[in-house]
């Protein structure tokens, strides 16, 4: 069995397997230096430093700007991260990839975590489940995802997510439990 890979030419397409032309796409961007961010997320309470990354005081993690979604609200025990899915966010079958919104669910319910705690403490992810309720495509509008801490204990924190689209449709579910770290 032949494994065709597409092949690049001077003129700029590729001939896909099937004989198909498709046009190569470049996508350029940049991010900070992620050391003071991190700093200041050590060094500050949850939620102030999440009002930083809101009024741009404080960059975006590389994360964030590598798949382009920000942290757009956020309250003690609540927080907003939000994006545009586009065509870069693709997976085989055309719809957004599952890791993006996974990751998008990960930095919101952290971040919600996060917002509780005091300057000093930390937390790391130690398990997540996303339950997908409907695909999401490119050019489908503002996908927001809220993380919404539900404990904040001394040892763990608890957090529960929701993806919704412009028109409040809920699109998937996530949850987490996050370590502390102190």
């Amino acid at each position: 069995m032949s494994h065709d890979s597409s092949v690049a030419r001077a003129d700029g397409f590729v001939t896909a397997r099937y004989g198909r032309q498709v046009t190569e796409r470049q996508r350029t961007y940049t991010w900070d230096d992620p050391a003071p961010t991190s700093a200041a997320n050590r060094d500050m309470h949850g939620l102030d430093f999440l009002r930083g990354l809101i009024d741009g005081s404080i960059p975006h993690h590389p994360t964030s700007r590598t798949l382009g979604f920000r942290v757009t609200d956020a309250r003690e025990g609540w927080v907003e991260v939000s994006m545009e899915p586009q065509e870069f966010h693709a997976n085989a079958v055309g719809s957004m990839h599952g890791g993006v919104i996974a990751t998008m669910f990960d930095t919101a319910m952290g971040f919600s975590v996060s917002s509780t705690l005091e300057a000093g403490v930390g937390y790391t992810t130690l398990d997540l489940q996303v339950r997908y309720l409907r695909g999401i495509q490119a050019g489908s509008g503002v996908v927001r995802v809220h993380g919404i801490c539900e404990y904040s204990g001394r040892r763990t924190a608890t957090a529960r997510g929701e993806a919704r689209d412009e028109n409040d449709r809920l699109l998937a579910t996530a949850s987490t439990t996050c370590l502390i770290l102190r």
